[in-house]
C-alpha cells in the first residue's frame, strides 16, 4: 500500500514537472515571436518603407503566436495553423524570389501552396463532418 501511494506521489510530482516545462517554453516561445516581431518592426521602421516581404513576415509571426496561444489554452497543437504559417512561408518565398527562379522551381512551390491548401481543405471538412473528433 505504501508503494503505491510513493508511486502516485511521484507521478504526480512528474507530471508538474512536465506542465512547468510545458508552461516555461510555451513562454519562452511566446517572448521571442514578441520580440522577432518587435525588431523586424524597427527594422521596418528605420527602413521607412515595409515591402511585401515584410508584411508576409509579419503574417507568419502573428499565425506563430495564435498557435501559441491556441496550444496554451487548449493544450492542443493546431494543425491548421501549421499549414497556414507552411503557406504563407512558401508565399513568402514566392513573391520575394519570383524574379530569380526558374520555371520549375516556381513550379514546384506553386505546387506544394496548392497541396497544403488542400491539405487545410481536408482538414476544415473532416472537423465539421465529423466534430467529435478533433483533426485540427
Amino acid at each position: 500500500m505504501s508503494s503505491n501511494k510513493t508511486y502516485e506521489r511521484m507521478e504526480h510530482f512528474g507530471n508538474l514537472l512536465v506542465d512547468g516545462f510545458h508552461l516555461l517554453g510555451l513562454f519562452v516561445i511566446g517572448a521571442v515571436i514578441v520580440w522577432a516581431t518587435a525588431l523586424e518592426m524597427v527594422y521596418i521602421a528605420g527602413r521607412g518603407d515595409p515591402s511585401i516581404k515584410d508584411i508576409l513576415l509579419l503574417f507568419i509571426y502573428l499565425e506563430l503566436g495564435a498557435m501559441i496561444g491556441i496550444y496554451f489554452k487548449t493544450k492542443r497543437l493546431p494543425v491548421r495553423f501549421l499549414l497556414y504559417i507552411a503557406l504563407t512561408a512558401l508565399t513568402r518565398v514566392l513573391a520575394v524570389d519570383i524574379k530569380e527562379m526558374s520555371d520549375e522551381r516556381m513550379m514546384m512551390i506553386s505546387g506544394a501552396i496548392l497541396i497544403l491548401a488542400l491539405a487545410v481543405l481536408v482538414i476544415r471538412i473532416g472537423t465539421d463532418r465529423f466534430p467529435g473528433h478533433s483533426y485540427d
